[in-house]
């Protein structure tokens, strides 16, 4: 039977045959992607697809302001202090 030292050399050889092979692949993998964009010219966007564009303006832009305080709200979460028991239109950014 073998003793803890020699199967934890064991192991790390283990580990360290694992890893060369992983390299090899990956390698190997990446060479053929490569050539594969190469032959049909696929571009990042046919890759990875277009970015989202955005809706608009952006979520968290504030939507109303507090005339005194200068104190901004985006329409979202809860109402703040100051527009409670008001109607918020009266306080819309851009009327």
């Amino acid at each position: 039977m073998a003793t803890y030292k020699e199967l934890l050399a064991r192991k790390q050889a283990l580990d360290a045959e694992i890893e060369q092979a992983r390299r090899a692949e990956a390698e190997a993998a990446l060479a053929n992607v490569r050539e594969t964009i190469a032959a049909f010219g696929f571009t990042p966007d046919d890759l990875f697809g277009t970015r989202r564009k955005s809706r608009g303006a952006s979520s968290n832009a504030p939507r109303f302001r507090h005339p005194e305080t200068g104190e901004t709200w985006g329409g979202r979460g809860p109402r703040p202090r100051w527009l409670k028991g008001k109607d918020p239109e009266q306080f819309r950014v851009g009327q």
